[in-house]
């Protein structure tokens, strides 16, 4: 015999399994909606892509909108997906004024940034459309705007309920216990 070396199997005549399988159970827990080390949740990458399809139905479906190539859909999507999470983000912050005003004019001022909020955000969208990509995306008039910015979110939601398990649900304490 040579200097190599031999596999066990052969020097004892009995074959050593090559794996053995895993005695583990696999997690029953969902995994982190982040996971560590990752730069972007998951639900943002969905949520570009929900927004891809979505613009370019609408650019199939409605002649207002417009959205020459496809590169081009993906950079409108991602700018969407930025510019309506900053506006979900202030209208949170302006309802949560609105409904934890304790004086009149506090809420009286909620109410008012979200009626600013409400048609200004579309209008910033179509500006921004129009600074960013000029005649090569187009989104319509503002109520196709809107239209679509209402489909976009209905479309988000379906899909995160339909991708991500619901968050845990808190146990409410009953109002006697207040």
């Amino acid at each position: 015999m040579d200097d190599r070396a031999v596999p066990p199997e052969h020097e004892t005549g009995q074959t050593v399994p090559m794996h053995t399988p895993p005695t583990q159970t696999p997690p029953t827990h969902t995994p982190p909606t982040r996971t560590p080390g990752a730069r972007i949740a998951p639900e943002h990458v969905v949520d570009v892509f929900v927004y891809v399809v979505v613009l370019n139905l609408a650019a199939q479906y409605a002649p207002a909108v417009i959205a020459e190539t496809f590169a081009l859909s993906l950079l409108a999507a991602l700018l969407l997906k930025l510019v309506l999470e900053v506006v979900l983000v202030l209208k949170g912050r302006a309802r949560r004024r609105f409904a934890t005003a304790p004086t009149t004019a506090g809420r009286v001022l909620g109410a008012l940034t979200l009626a600013v909020l409400l048609p200004g955000s579309k209008i910033v969208v179509l500006e921004l459309f129009a600074w960013v990509f000029g005649d090569a995306v187009q989104l319509g008039g503002f109520f196709l705007v809107t239209a679509l910015i209402l489909v976009l979110l209905a479309a988000r939601l379906a899909v995160r309920r339909l991708l991500f398990p619901p968050p845990p649900q808190r146990k409410r304490r009953p109002s006697s216990e207040r």
